[in-house]
Parts: C-alpha cells; structure tokens; sequence
C-alpha cells in the first residue's frame, strides 16, 4: 500500500473538500459493513489502520484485535482500540458488545476527517470519557438505560452537550445527522456501517470523489539506510545492507553444531590465554602464611570411604556409556 488515511489527514499540503471527506469515509464504512456481515469486530479502527493503494482505494488493515461476534454469552476484553477511538461502553468496562464499539471508531475517523486533528484526545479512560461528555453532554438514564449495569459505571456530574454546529462548523447538515446517530450513547440505538451507508448524506451533493482522483501525499522515499537492491552477472537480485557491527563469539555450547575449524580456533585461544595467565602468574605465592593476619589457614575439606566409593561407581558408569555419533 503506498500511504494511510493518517498521513492524508495530517499532511497540511493536502486540501479535503467534502467530496473527498465523503469517499473516504464511505470506502471505511463498506469495509466495516462487509465484516460485520461476515460476523467479525475489528476493535482496532483508526486512520493509520486504513491503507491507500496507488489506485486510491482504500483497505481495512491489522486485524490483530479482531473477533467473531454473534453469541449471546460471548464476552469480551474491553481494553480495544486506541483510547481516542473507544466507545463509551468500552470505557465503562463492557465486556459484551457488539458492531457499534466499531462505528462508533467510524464516527470519531470521519470526525478526524473533518476537524483534520483527533477529535476526543483522553489522557486516560476516566478523562476520555470527560472528554466525550464535554462534547455531547453526559448522558442520562433514559438516554442511555443499560449504562448504570456496566462494570465500571461512574456516575459524572452532569454537562449539557455543545451542539454539533459548534464542534463541527464545516459539515454540512446531513453529515451532522450522520454524526449524531454514530456517536449515540446507547449501543443498541446506534446506527449500523450498513445503516450509515444508506444515510441521505452519501446521496447528496457534492457526489464522493471516486477514489483514482482523491488527493493522497507522495509515496514515501527509501531511506538510504535500507537495503538496496542491485542485479548480479546471473540476473538476479543481490541484497546490498548497511555495514553491521561485529558479532562476538561465543564457545560452543551444548546443542549447537560447530566444525572442526572452529573448535581449533577456541582451542589455540584458549590456550594462549591460559599461557598468557601462567606467564603473570609466575611470581605468586603457592600459599599464604595466614599467622600473619591472625588467622587459621582453612581446613582441607576431606571425604569419606562411602562417598569415595560412590564416586566411583559414578565415573565408571560415565565411561561405560557410549560416544554419541
């Protein structure tokens, strides 16, 4: 893939008109609306995980997080998504949830798409839901019933909710309706990536931008850094890398195969260090007078006839086994 929907949002040389903001945000929610179809979550949606061909389609990527859905009793993790991206039950400890954890992603990308920054940016869970109440007011029971059941329900003081004009003066009127049923508290009211498709905002003017003509930066360069690729005598590709740091060598060890060349080498190295260690060694005392220090010199430790005994009915059996090939 030569780019992702992250680096179209942050590049300042890029301008999205709201036909380029549509086909995005429509080529998102068809990937959404196929997995969800096949009965898959993919709990990881944020822009740098929707890849760009040279061909401007854009592809859902890194299904890492994702999971079959459908079961009643399934339960999940709710530590999903980027924080930016997580839906409110998610951040209240949800464990049974379903496609709305990833529309409600959908809904803070095409946010994104028009503010050209992340739009709810916690620090925390505890602030991402400050922030997320901040913007569209904190929730009430009736909006919301099954909120006070959840895990690690808080209760927050309430704040009115700031109205979408306010938060998002570039977007048209169907786009803010969009907005609206995407971003909805309770799960079960939110509306599907299929739902979402059919919206009246996809079908007014300006039409989406067909992908081939949508704005997308420069393919990113090769460093210098990296492998090159260059063509030997036989036609084939030779791999030319960066000078790397010499390895040290280590003995061998048991399990490793090593030639008999290199066990030469450990042994010549061994034994120029042994003679080398011999060689300063040479002017020191074989013993110590411990008198001198106030001292007993330490007891030679002995061992007895049975331990004697044991010991060598231990090598007799090591030297009755045989080599291994």
């Amino acid at each position: 893939m030569e780019t992702d929907l992250e680096a179209v949002i942050r590049d300042r040389n890029i301008v999205l008109s709201p036909a380029d903001i549509k086909s995005y945000l429509q080529m998102t929610l068809k990937g959404l609306a196929f997995c969800h179809k096949k009965w898959v979550l993919h709990r990881d949606m944020k822009p740098n995980n929707l890849l760009i061909g040279a061909d401007g389609q854009l592809k859902l990527a890194d299904f890492g997080l994702a999971r079959i859905f459908g079961s009643p009793d399934r339960r999940f993790t709710h530590q999903v998504f980027a924080r930016w991206y997580r839906a409110p039950e998610l951040l209240f400890g949800g464990k049974q949830y379903g496609p709305g954890v990833d529309v409600w992603a959908a809904a803070c990308i095409f946010a994104e798409l028009l503010l050209r920054r992340p739009f709810l940016q916690g620090n925390s869970d505890i602030d991402q839901l400050g922030k997320i109440f901040a913007a569209f007011g904190t929730p009430k029971p009736s909006q919301w019933p099954d909120m006070i059941y959840l895990p690690d329900y808080v209760e927050y003081q309430y704040v009115p909710g700031q109205p979408l004009r306010t938060l998002f003066p570039m977007a048209s009127d169907d786009g803010l309706d969009l907005l609206s049923k995407m971003f909805m508290y309770d799960p079960k009211g939110r509306i599907s990536a299929q739902q979402a498709l059919e919206h009246r905002y996809f079908s007014s003017v300006p039409p989406p931008t067909e992908p081939a003509s949508l704005p997308r930066p420069p393919p990113k360069k090769e460093s210098a850094s990296l492998k090159v690729l260059d063509f030997n005598s036989q036609g084939g590709p030779t791999v030319l890398s960066p000078p790397r740091k010499s390895r040290r060598v280590m003995p061998q060890r048991e399990g490793f195969e090593v030639n008999s060349h290199q066990l030469d080498k450990i042994d010549e190295r061994g034994n120029e260090n042994r003679q080398a260690a011999g060689e300063r060694s040479e002017h020191v005392p074989m013993s110590l007078d411990f008198s001198v220090f106030g001292m007993k010199p330490p007891t030679r430790p002995t061992i007895n006839s049975a331990d004697r005994s044991h010991l060598k009915r231990k090598l007799d059996l090591e030297f009755q086994q045989p080599e291994e090939e």
